[in-house]
């Protein structure tokens, strides 16, 4: 395994919070400069792009003086006017690409002060930037990465003065916000990319919650899967979006470790967005292989199978469902096809295929697929009475998810399961720290549900492990009210007094219609 020089995703939810505030704070104000020029769906990819090309250059100015350059006391530019070929060299293996002293981040805000940058200047740095990656890895990390970068879109100013001043303003903005590519507590760009779609409410900006997953639902997922595994040599998702939940796998291995990331997304943005990140985060170009495009419809893993994988599909997406897919390998064996409506089972049976093994994985859908009917009540029971795949099944709490207001679950796989008599079933709907917009939940929360599948014991109201024959006898629902009771108990009811109570009121009434009649008696009524 390799072990990562970067220091790994650190600190809990205080540092995350802080640091998400004052990052929602910094593009408020980057957003108010470009809001008029263009739609909000474009002009986040040019803020994403900026800050990725910011800790791009950081990235590699620092690790090149702190490894390569801290014995010889001269800075990232000065040993490459004297050595460069020392410096292209090292940069190529470690960080994948060169970062000329020209083209750097900081050379681009030297040129602003000085009055003399050009958004030409910054086409050509961000140009050379791609261009340079040689190896096979590094340019399938690099190719496009820029490509959301357009400095000549007439929306930023028909002439080009008016598009450097605006891109100046946004650079300078960009440079102000205080963080560090070496400590970075919180996926920016994953973050950065959420906050300017909730600035915003285009309508490109109003399905992006599907793209990036909360970090303490990303978090859950990762522990789950990691849960007694000493080393990890593959992990995936299939539904990347922003990379977000194969951070925490790395977070949670402590950084010593997965040999190679898998993951697939659909949406162009949010591939550059995964890319990115991994970059940001230190991770060797040549230790992950992503790809653009639909995952159900072209499997870029072909017979690849993996230790982990996590995903937070998009939920209940209607398909195809073409005949044809009955001879992909993937959803062949229980002889029905997830219906068009709903395109759940498919994303679960695609994890299913590609588990090795001991593989084990973590996937949030809605609660649909827990219960649902027809096609899917059919793969439900070939996958939980036939392969015996589901570990563990967990309500979650509802409204903590960008993408929808409903409630998920988290379906739990594993190949070799430890109890494989029995599913482990979890309601932690009521586990959750409400908020003004959203719902989260806590470490505290996570530590819950994450010892309840290692322990495998019944709490009351919470968890209880369910014989498989059971689940089989309930027509292999999983639906998680029928095996975990949550309902409150009612107070015994006092018969006897309920019968005095009742007798004593009777009394009263005929009391009062007495007083009522004399009173109308008097009145000659």
């Amino acid at each position: 395994m390799t072990n990562y020089t970067r220091t790994p995703i650190s600190g809990g939810p205080a540092p995350e919070i802080g640091q998400a505030a004052e990052l929602s704070s910094r593009l408020w104000s980057i957003a108010n400069d470009l809001r008029g020029n263009m739609d909000a769906s474009k002009f986040k990819d040019y803020i994403l792009s900026l800050i990725f090309y910011r800790y791009l250059s950081e990235l590699a100015k620092n690790r090149a003086e702190t490894e390569l350059l801290s014995s010889s006391g001269l800075s990232y530019e000065e040993m490459f006017q004297r050595q460069p070929a020392l410096i292209r060299d090292w940069s190529l293996a470690h960080i994948g690409c060169v970062l000329e002293p020209c083209h750097l981040f900081s050379s681009m805000i030297d040129r602003i002060r000085d009055g003399v940058f050009s958004v030409r200047d910054l086409e050509r740095a961000v140009a050379a930037i791609a261009s340079s990656a040689k190896s096979p890895e590094a340019q399938a990390a690099f190719e496009g990465i820029f490509d959301s970068l357009n400095l000549n879109d007439l929306e930023l100013g028909r002439e080009e003065a008016q598009r450097n001043h605006l891109i100046s303003a946004v650079l300078e903005k960009i440079d102000g916000i205080p963080f560090s590519a070496e400590n970075a507590s919180v996926d920016v760009l994953g973050t950065a990319y959420m906050i300017l779609i909730g600035l915003f409410a285009s309508d490109a900006g109003k399905k992006g919650g599907e793209f990036f997953t909360p970090t303490q639902f990303s978090r859950l997922c990762a522990r789950l899967v990691c849960l007694g595994l000493g080393t990890i040599s593959s992990a995936c998702d299939p539904a990347m979006g922003s990379a977000s939940m194969l951070l925490e796998i790395i977070r949670e291995t402590g950084g010593t470790g997965v040999g190679h990331f898998y993951g697939q997304e659909k949406n162009g943005t949010t591939y550059n967005l995964a890319r990115m990140n991994m970059i940001i985060h230190g991770i060797p170009c040549g230790q992950f292989s992503f790809y653009h495009g639909d995952t159900i419809a072209r499997d870029h893993f072909d017979q690849l199978k993996f230790t982990v994988q996590v995903a937070n599909p998009p939920y209940s997406q209607k398909w195809s469902a073409d005949p044809s897919y009955l001879a992909d390998p993937r959803f062949s064996d229980p002889g029905r096809l997830a219906p068009k409506s709903y395109e759940d089972f498919a994303f679960l049976q695609h994890m299913i295929y590609h588990m090795e093994e001991n593989g084990r994985a973590a996937v949030l859908l809605p609660h649909g697929v827990l219960f649902r009917g027809g096609a899917e009540a059919a793969i439900r029971a070939h996958i939980v009475g036939k392969l015996n795949v589901v570990d563990a099944v967990i309500g979650l709490p509802s409204g903590c998810f960008h993408s929808t207001p409903i409630p998920v679950c988290c379906l739990v796989l594993a190949k070799n399961r430890r109890h494989p008599d029995s599913i482990l079933f979890v309601d932690a709907s009521r586990s959750f720290i409400p908020g003004k917009k959203m719902n989260t939940i806590s470490d505290g929360h996570i530590d819950r549900i994450v010892g309840a599948c290692e322990t495998w014991t019944e709490q009351e109201k919470f968890c209880r492990p369910v014989p498989l024959s059971q689940v089989a006898a309930n027509g292999y629902s999983l639906n998680i009210s029928r095996y975990v009771d949550t309902a409150e108990a009612k107070p015994p009811v006092d018969l006897a007094q309920v019968q005095q109570d009742l007798a004593r009121h009777r009394a009263r009434c005929a009391e009062l219609e007495k007083q009522v009649n004399e009173q109308l008696a008097r009145l000659g009524l």
